[in-house]
């Protein structure tokens, strides 16, 4: 039995699996709609919204630093996933990964864990999104009935039906095609990076140097806390976030570190990819490497326009221009934020369905799911069925408490990842790898250590909900996955599976 839950699944016939017509995705995106996908999720409401918080409670003006520092650790991971997106350049990201080098309950892992992340993401993006469309509708005079508007309707009932909307709509776009949701993208990205352009060059002219001072605020002291919704770390050995000093910075780090999550997305896009092995590594860390920059500007302007304990904590950008007096440049960074949260959401639902249809055509979940639609070649059922779940979830559950499983579910994959990478470089040198990872093991254990330190510092009633969930995956696996997988079915096990070349570790 233990051998049978740590099979894996060899390179090469995850390839094949992607030639079979019926189960066979179209090949249509290049390196700049994968550059385009990533900094289109990367880019939401974090560059709007977490700025003004850390800078105020946690490093001050020194933010920026605390940007380029989660940066580095996200790059770490990047470097990971962009060999393992070209040498394995098929849908399903970290679960198709983790198959290939961990075995298959690693991967079910894994695969039920980014389920999780992507869909509550996408809920929780469309409820902020309908937020924001309601405010515009509000100053324009129009208002939606109570029991239309969310969670505050007549009589106890409530139905977002803008954000329901939003996923629905989202998901007729994927269904319809890659090309045509990576165009639609490409226009709303256009403008979300212009109103991030915005910022910075308007803002530029109204900064003053005496809001820089000084640029690192003294440490202020600190006490441990007891409570369950400390940090996990605090928890186990007394620590606590620190306030301004040099160790605020890194406090600061492990909260604008989410702003940055979403380029992981971008590889499970690989098998829609016409040239994977040149494009998956160029559109990860080209993604990744704009969105570092225009948030380090970005906090850089914001902090120097208004001193860092007058930052507002919900719109630090808008309310920004609005202490100076231009509320009008306020009025166009609230529409940017409303606009980039459309993209956001497309892509987290794009991301889910690759991931799903993975795991179904590898007989994990219903091979009823694997089969791709006969004209636009997209996963169509799970598409649909995920986007009416979500839908439904987004119209009537509040999700600000469930929004931490989707930090904790990214960093967990981010893990898993790093030490795919190395298992993968001894078990199957002979690999072709258009993209290697430098400085393998240190890289990836360095990844590894700077991921789990970021997980550490989140509550711990997140990693409670967060084992309740993989619970449920163990037990869904073990009623139907293990039974059904193809290896399974298949008789494939790790000693008829294809060895490695002679001298190399199994």
């Amino acid at each position: 039995m233990s051998s049978a839950l740590f099979r894996t699944k060899n390179v090469e016939q995850s390839i094949r699996d992607t030639e079979e017509p019926e189960h066979s995705l179209k090949k249509s995106l290049s390196a700049l709609d994968l550059t385009v996908f990533g900094v289109g999720v990367i880019i939401g409401t974090g560059i709007f919204v977490l700025t003004g918080q850390v800078a105020k409670n946690n490093a001050g003006p020194a933010v920026a630093l605390s940007f380029v520092a989660a940066g580095v650790v996200c790059a770490l991971a990047a470097l990971c996933y962009a060999e393992f997106a070209s040498t394995v350049p098929v849908a399903g990201s970290a679960y198709t990964f983790s198959y290939a080098s961990l075995g298959e309950l690693p991967a079910w892992i894994i695969g039920w864990d980014l389920v999780l992340e992507f869909a509550l993401g996408t809920a929780v993006v469309a409820v902020g999104w309908a937020g924001y469309i309601r405010s515009l509708l509000d100053n324009a005079g129009w208002h939606l009935p109570a029991y239309l508007a969310g969670r505050d309707g007549a009589h106890g009932f409530g139905f977002d039906i803008l954000a329901a909307a939003l996923v629905l709509a989202l998901t007729g776009i994927l269904v319809l095609g890659m090309k045509l949701s990576a165009r639609i993208t490409s226009v709303v990205v256009a403008i979300k990076v212009a109103v991030v352009l915005v910022v910075i060059i308007a803002g530029a002219f109204f900064i003053r140097g005496e809001n820089y001072k000084p640029f690192v605020p003294p440490a202020e002291p600190v006490k441990a806390g007891g409570n369950l919704g400390a940090p996990l770390v605090q928890l186990m050995f007394g620590w606590a976030p620190a306030n301004f000093g040099v160790m605020g910075i890194f406090t600061a780090a492990s909260v604008v570190f989410f702003a940055f999550i979403g380029f992981d997305i971008v590889a499970t896009a690989a098998e829609e990819t016409r040239n994977p092995q040149r494009d998956m590594p160029r559109g990860i860390l080209g993604s990744l490497l704009i969105c570092t920059v225009l948030y380090v500007a970005v906090s850089i302007v914001v902090t120097g326009m208004q001193k860092y304990t007058r930052l507002s904590v919900e719109a630090p950008l808008a309310d920004a221009f609005k202490a100076i007096g231009h509320p009008w440049y306020a009025g166009v960074i609230s529409f940017g934020a409303a606009v980039g949260l459309t993209t956001v959401c497309l892509i987290l639902l794009l991301g889910q369905t690759r991931v799903f249809f993975a795991m179904s055509r590898d007989g994990l979940l219903p091979r009823f799911f694997s089969r791709v639609h006969p004209k636009f070649k997209t996963p169509h059922r799970p598409t649909i069925l995920l986007g009416v779940i979500i839908a439904i979830v987004a119209g009537f559950t509040s999700l600000s408490e469930l929004a931490e499983l989707v930090n904790i579910g990214t960093l967990f994959a981010f893990v898993v990842v790093a030490i795919s990478v190395i298992i993968l470089r001894k078990t199957r040198p002979d690999l072709p790898r258009a993209f290697r990872t430098p400085w393998v093991p240190f890289v990836p254990i360095v990844s590894v250590c700077a991921t789990l330190w970021l997980m550490l510092n989140l509550p711990a009633e997140t990693w409670l909900r967060f084992a309740i969930w993989m619970a449920i995956g163990f037990v869904v696996y073990f009623l139907y996955g293990r039974k059904h997988s193809r290896l399974a079915t298949s008789g494939q096990t790790p000693e008829k599976a294809p060895p490695p070349p002679a001298g190399n570790v199994p």
